[in-house]
C-alpha cells in the first residue's frame, strides 16, 4: 500500500493545514485500493503559492548554468528511478508494464527533461534589435495541473521548462493518479530544487484548480484536461489576466486516402487508436476511408482488432489495460452503447468487459463503422478504446468532415505518398499532423486549435510558453 499523508511545499514533506480529507486509489485493473492520498484546500493553496512566490525572486535571478545544472541532477535521478517510475503508473492508472508503462509512460517523462536540457543550452534568451535589447525572462509563479492519463508525460512537459526559465511552480496533479506525482517530487527534493521553487498539492480538481488559477500570487496557468476543465480555468484566470496555457480534448481525424496501401494504413490506424486503452487527446479516433473500399477496411480492422490482449497490466503479453477509473469507464461504456443505438455498424467489441474478465474497468476494444460524422461517436471524445470509420465520397468531403469538429488537437493522413498526405494535411484545422505513420517529435509543438486549447508544450515552445518579453530600449549604441 502506497498511503501518502503529506504535501511539497517549501521544500519540506508538510501535513495538509486543515487535517485532509483521506482519499482511496484504486487500481483500475482490479478495483482494489492500493493506497491513499490527502486532499487539500484553501490554506494549503495559500501555504504553497507564498513559497513559490517567495522563491520566485531569487530562483529567477539565478544563470542559466545553475538551472541548466539543477535540471541534469533530475534528469540523472529520474533515470535512475525510472522502473520505480513505470511501476506506479501501471498500478495507479493501469498500463501494460511491459508493452506501455515500461517502454513509453515511464521514460517520456525522461525524454522531456533530456529534451528541454538540450534546446535550453541554445535556445535565445537575449537578442539585439537596433539598439534595444530583447530579452525574455520568466512569466513568474505558475499553477500547473494535470491529468491521469499520460502522468508523466503531462507533468515533465511543464515541470522542466518551468524550471529552466527561471519560474517556480506549484503542482496539482491528478488525485486519480497521484503515485508518480509523488516519486517525482522526491526526485525534485533529492536534486536540490531550492526550497519554493516546486511546490505539490494533492485534491479535488473542481475545487483546488478555481483556487489555483484565481489566486492573485499565480502568474501563469497551466492544465492539461478536457475541455470543460480548461473553459473553467480560463474564466478563473481572467479576472486577474494571468497567463493562460490549455491542452485540451480531441476528435482526431485519420484520413486514408485512394492511393494509400490500405492493409498498412487501417492496421496502423486501429493500433494507434487503441494504444493507452485509447486515454490519448490526441488519439486517431475517427477513420475516413473510401467508400468503395468500406468492405476491405472493415476485415483488415476486425482483424488488426483481433491482436490486442486484453488483461493484467503485469502480463507480459498484454497490450490493452483497463480504463484507468470507474468514472471513465462508465462513460465509455455509455458511449459504446450510443453508437449501437444509433446504427453505426458494429465490427469489433461492443458494450461491457471483454470475455472472461469479470473484474476490473477493462472495455472491449470497440470498432464501429459506416458511422456519419453526425453520430455521438463521431462528435464527442470518448477517451477510451472506440474507433468510429466513416466512409467518404471524395477527398473534399473527407477533408470538410475532418474539419467539422469543435475540437483541432490533432490529424493523421495516410497517402500513397508523402506529397499527397502532406497537401490534405495544409487544409486540416489543427495543431498537429502525422503523415503515413510518423510518430510524435518531443522537441516540435504540441498543442491544439479551437476548443482543444491555446498555446503549446514540448521543445522550444514548451519553453516559450514559460516566458515573457521585455525591450529594453536604448540600451546599446546607435
Amino acid at each position: 500500500m502506497r498511503n501518502y499523508q503529506q504535501f511539497y511545499i517549501d521544500g519540506q514533506w508538510v501535513d495538509p493545514a486543515e487535517g485532509g480529507e483521506s482519499f482511496d486509489v484504486i487500481n483500475p485493473a482490479t478495483e482494489r485500493i492500493v493506497g491513499s492520498i490527502r486532499m487539500g484546500g484553501a490554506a494549503d493553496v495559500e501555504r504553497a503559492v507564498a513559497a513559490a512566490h517567495r522563491a520566485f525572486a531569487g530562483y529567477s535571478q539565478t544563470t542559466l548554468k545553475t538551472r541548466l545544472d539543477l535540471l541534469a541532477s533530475i534528469t540523472s535521478i529520474y533515470e535512475r528511478r525510472m522502473d520505480e517510475m513505470a511501476a506506479a503508473i501501471s498500478e495507479e492508472m493501469g498500463a501494460p508494464m511491459h508493452t506501455l508503462a515500461k517502454p513509453v509512460q515511464g521514460p517520456i517523462g525522461l525524454w522531456h527533461l533530456q529534451t528541454t536540457l538540450a534546446l535550453a543550452k541554445d535556445f535565445e534568451f537575449e537578442k539585439t534589435q537596433g539598439t534595444t535589447l530583447l530579452t525574455r525572462e520568466p512569466v513568474g509563479v505558475c499553477a500547473l495541473i494535470t491529468p491521469w492519463n499520460w502522468p508523466m508525460n503531462q507533468i515533465v512537459c511543464k515541470v522542466a521548462p518551468a524550471l529552466v526559465t527561471g519560474c517556480t511552480v506549484v503542482l496539482k496533479p491528478s488525485e486519480l493518479a497521484p503515485f508518480s506525482a509523488q516519486l517525482f517530487a522526491e526526485i525534485l527534493h533529492e536534486a536540490g530544487v531550492p526550497a519554493g521553487v516546486f511546490n505539490m498539492i494533492h485534491g479535488d480538481g473542481a475545487k483546488i484548480g478555481p483556487l489555483m488559477s484565481s489566486h492573485p500570487l499565480v502568474d501563469m496557468v497551466s492544465l492539461t484536461g478536457s475541455t470543460r476543465a480548461g473553459s473553467s480555468v480560463a474564466k478563473n484566470a481572467a479576472d486577474t489576466v494571468k497567463v493562460v496555457s490549455l491542452e485540451l480534448g480531441g476528435k482526431s481525424a485519420n484520413i486514408i486516402l485512394a492511393d494509400a496501401d490500405l492493409n498498412a494504413a487501417v492496421t496502423h490506424g486501429v493500433l494507434s487508436m487503441m494504444s493507452n486503452t485509447g486515454q490519448s487527446c490526441n488519439a486517431p479516433s475517427r477513420m475516413f476511408v473510401p467508400a468503395a473500399r468500406i468492405d476491405e477496411v472493415e476485415q483488415i480492422a476486425a482483424a488488426a482488432c483481433k491482436t490486442l490482449v486484453v488483461g493484467d497490466p503485469q502480463a507480459a503479453d498484454t497490450t490493452t489495460g483497463p480504463i484507468a477509473n470507474e468514472r471513465q469507464f462508465q462513460r465509455v461504456q455509455t458511449l459504446i452503447n450510443a453508437g449501437i443505438s444509433e446504427g453505426a455498424k458494429l465490427i469489433a467489441g461492443g458494450a461491457g468487459r471483454p470475455d472472461g474478465i469479470t473484474r476490473g474497468y477493462f472495455t472491449k476494444p470497440t470498432i464501429f463503422s459506416r458511422a456519419t460524422n453526425q453520430m455521438s461517436i463521431a462528435r464527442e471524445e470518448i477517451f477510451g478504446p472506440v474507433l468510429t470509420i466513416i466512409p467518404y465520397q471524395t477527398e473534399e468531403e473527407a477533408i470538410a468532415m475532418a474539419n467539422d469538429t469543435v475540437y483541432g488537437l490533432s490529424g493523421y493522413v495516410f497517402g500513397g505518398s508523402v506529397d499527397s498526405a502532406r497537401a490534405v494535411a495544409k487544409r486540416l484545422r489543427t495543431g498537429m499532423v502525422h503523415l503515413n505513420g510518423a510518430g510524435l517529435d518531443l522537441s516540435a509543438p504540441f498543442g491544439g486549435y479551437k476548443q482543444s486549447g491555446s498555446g503549446r508544450e514540448w521543445g522550444a515552445a514548451g519553453i516559450e510558453e514559460f516566458l515573457e518579453t521585455k525591450a529594453v530600449m536604448g540600451s546599446q549604441s546607435a
